[in-house]
C-alpha cells in the first residue's frame, strides 16, 4: 500500500479538535506539557484562550477537567496512552467515570508503534482498562477519517469517552462517498463465509490485505471494522459468527482485556464459536522502528493472513 495515503491518527485528532473549536464554543483542550506530540498545539493556535497547559502533572489535568465538566464545558484532556490512561486510571475512575461527567480523554501514542520509545510508553493495556469503568465510551479508530468522526462524535455524546490514537502514520482506507461513523455500530468491510475477521486500530487495513490474500487460496473471509470497542455492536459481532462458524480478532492491544476479549465475552453468552485472537500475547513491547515491531509481535498483513489460514483450516 506504498501508494495509499498515510496520516497518523494523532494528526487527525489535533486537527478535528481545531475543526470542531468553532463550533463548539464551550470545547476546552488541556495538555500536559506534551501539546506538540499530542497535536492539540494546532487547537491551541486557533483558540489560546481554551487551551490549558497543564504541565507534567495528569492527574492533576484530570481533576480540572472535572471541574470544567461540572461548568458546561466539554473538556478534552490529552496525553500519552501509558500517562491518559495508565497513570491516571484512579482519577478517571473516580473523578470522571463515577459521577459520569462530560469528559473527553484523548490518548495517544498507544501500542506498539509508539516505538523507539520503548516498553514504557507502548501502552498495550488501556482498552482494557478503559472498558472496565462503567459508562465509558471507547472508541479506536482505524485511520485519518474515521479519527475525526471519532472526535466530533465524542463531543456529542453526553459522557466520559476514551479516543485512541497512534503515533505511526496508517493508510487511509475510510475516504469514500458512503462512509458512516456511528459509536456502537462496526463496520462490514468485505462479506465472506469461511471465517470472519473482526479488526480495529491499525490492524483493519492489513486484514482487508489479509483477506484478499486468503481469496486467493479460495478461503473467503469476512472483515468488520469494530472502531467502538464498548458498547460493543454485539448484533454485527453474532451475525458474523452464526454466518462463517470462525472468528479472529486482531487489535495492537494486549490479548487480554481488548477487542478480542470483548467479542469473546459477547460470543461465549449469545453464540459460542471458536476465536483466534491476534494481538500482543501477554507480553511487554521494546525498544524498536514501528513496522519492525508490527511484524516482531504479529499485527502486519502476512501474519494475519498466515494465522487466518492455518485457524481456518
Amino acid at each position: 500500500m506504498a501508494d495509499v495515503k498515510k496520516i497518523a491518527t494523532r494528526e487527525s485528532y489535533g486537527n478535528a479538535l481545531a475543526e470542531c473549536g468553532a463550533e463548539f464554543p464551550n470545547l476546552v483542550v488541556l495538555d500536559a506539557d506534551l501539546a506538540g506530540a499530542t497535536k492539540t498545539g494546532v487547537f491551541q493556535k486557533a483558540f489560546p484562550e481554551r487551551h490549558v497547559d497543564c504541565g507534567i502533572a495528569e492527574c492533576n489535568m484530570t481533576g480540572i477537567a472535572a471541574g470544567l465538566a461540572t461548568c458546561g464545558k466539554i473538556p478534552f484532556i490529552s496525553s500519552f496512552a501509558m500517562f491518559a490512561a495508565g497513570r491516571n486510571f484512579e482519577q478517571v475512575r473516580n473523578s470522571i467515570g463515577y459521577p459520569h461527567l462530560n469528559v473527553k480523554i484523548g490518548a495517544t501514542h498507544a501500542g506498539i508503534t509508539v516505538g523507539e520509545d520503548g516498553a514504557t510508553h507502548q501502552c498495550n493495556e488501556d482498552v482494557a482498562l478503559m472498558r472496565t469503568i462503567p459508562g465509558m465510551t471507547v472508541i479506536v479508530p482505524s485511520d485519518d477519517v474515521e479519527a475525526k468522526a471519532a472526535v466530533r462524535a465524542a463531543i456529542e455524546i453526553e459522557g466520559p469517552v476514551y479516543l485512541r490514537f497512534g503515533r505511526a502514520a496508517v493508510p487511509v482506507i475510510n475516504d469514500k462517498p458512503d462512509y458512516k461513523f456511528e459509536v456502537g455500530k462496526g463496520v462490514l468491510l468485505r462479506e465472506g463465509t469461511d471465517v470472519t475477521i473482526i479488526a480495529s486500530g491499525i490492524t483493519v487495513s492489513s486484514a482487508m490485505e489479509a483477506a484478499e490474500k486468503l481469496a486467493e487460496d479460495g478461503i473467503s473471509a469476512e472483515v468488520i471494522n469494530i472502531h467502538t470497542i464498548k458498547p460493543l455492536d454485539e448484533e454485527m459481532v453474532v451475525a458474523s459468527a452464526k454466518k462463517t462458524g470462525k472468528v479472529v480478532t486482531a487489535e495492537e492491544h494486549s490479548v487480554i482485556g481488548g477487542l478480542g476479549s470483548a467479542v469473546c465475552d459477547c460470543l461465549s453468552e449469545k453464540h459460542p464459536t471458536p476465536v483466534l485472537r491476534i494481538g500482543v500475547q501477554d507480553t511487554y513491547g521494546e525498544s524498536g522502528p514501528a513496522n519492525a515491531l508490527v511484524e516482531k509481535y504479529g499485527l502486519d498483513t502476512k501474519s494475519i493472513y498466515e494465522k487466518t489460514k492455518a485457524f481456518v483450516k
